[in-house]
């Protein structure tokens, strides 16, 4: 029998599509698109997946994401995630995407959005789309990726804030958080990764973020815990990635039990799988390994990502039952 860990249905709700892009796609794709990479071989692009800190990921992140150039090579990239994905139990994704890491190459943005959006609808998956700013880039930037998603608010649910958290605090943004949320976006942060417990309190009361991306450095505050818990603000956490970008040294030192133990809404998810080793069901099954968490702990890890997602209640109740349903099998 598949493992628990694996099978039983859960949310994705961290996760950046560029970031599930496999080695050996991201070489079918140059051939296609006739893009020139600097490794020879899917088996050394997977040998240069050893990361010091965020920034050297990031460093080869935004290389491998040069192949993407054409709708399909988009629509193809989603295709792959929710095949692997599905796999794992995945039922329903809340799926990050960059556009500035595509529109300053020259790709449109609506290129990226109907990409995506055929990729996920071939696929069948329940899915919402998140358009992250960069936040090493500056404000005004970001305002005119906010002008660009305008037109598209049928198609993304919210709003988001990725890449190099060091010295980009989450107030750097807050007009453009602002204007979003008046346009009808709700919003979300990368906040508490690298970056200290303030990044968290400027999300929440700067951004008025629905959920906190990562948040692992919370518990460094015990009056941020205890609001965090009091309002329920999910944290999608990353444990597979949290390993590989040196936030935590091995898994087993990880504070998932800790985040759990102090009444978080806590959620599991795999944030880059193609660089970080591990899709949801992979960080489900690593932390059951490595932290020893148990069946309940499973169970509950599961309904909260259908609880903290932006589904519409009744979908939520759906997923929620079939929880419900897994842990009695």
């Amino acid at each position: 029998m598949t493992p628990l860990a694996l099978r039983i249905p859960k949310a994705e709700l961290h996760l950046h599509i560029e970031g599930s892009l496999e080695p050996e796609l991201m070489f079918e794709l140059a051939g296609r698109n006739k893009v020139p990479l600097r490794f020879a071989s899917a088996e050394a692009v997977r040998a240069a997946y050893r990361f010091s800190d965020l920034q050297s990921f990031l460093d080869i992140y935004y290389e491998g994401a040069r192949v993407l150039l054409t709708e399909r090579d988009f629509k193809d990239l989603a295709l792959a995630y929710c095949r692997r994905a599905a796999a794992e139990g995945v039922r329903h994704a809340e799926v990050f995407f960059d556009p500035q890491t595509h529109t300053e190459r020259g790709v449109a943005f609506r290129t990226v959005l109907e990409g995506l959006s055929a990729g996920f609808a071939e696929a069948g998956m329940s899915y919402r789309l998140i358009a992250c700013f960069l936040r090493h880039l500056s404000a005004d930037e970001a305002m005119r990726v906010l002008e660009e998603a305008l037109p598209h608010r049928d198609r993304i649910v919210a709003v988001g804030l990725d890449s190099s958290e060091r010295g980009h605090p989450p107030s750097k943004f807050k007009a453009v958080f602002d204007r979003a949320r008046a346009e009808g976006f709700l919003t979300v942060a990368h906040a508490g990764e690298e970056g200290p417990p303030s990044y968290i309190w400027e999300a929440l009361d700067l951004l008025k973020v629905r959920r906190v991306d990562h948040g692992v450095r919370c518990l460094e505050d015990p009056a941020l815990v205890e609001r965090l818990a009091r309002e329920r603000v999910p944290l999608t956490v990353c444990p597979l990635s949290n390993v590989k970008l040196r936030v935590f040294e091995r898994l087993e030192d990880h504070n998932l039990r800790d985040l759990l133990a102090a009444g978080l809404l806590v959620t599991v998810n795999s944030d880059d799988p193609a660089y970080f080793g591990g899709y949801a069901g992979e960080n489900f099954a690593a932390c059951e390994r490595a932290l020893g968490l148990g069946r309940e702990d499973l169970g509950r890890l599961a309904r909260g990502s259908f609880e903290a997602s932006f589904l519409p209640e009744a979908d939520k109740l759906r997923f929620l039952a079939e929880v419900d349903a897994a842990m009695t099998a």
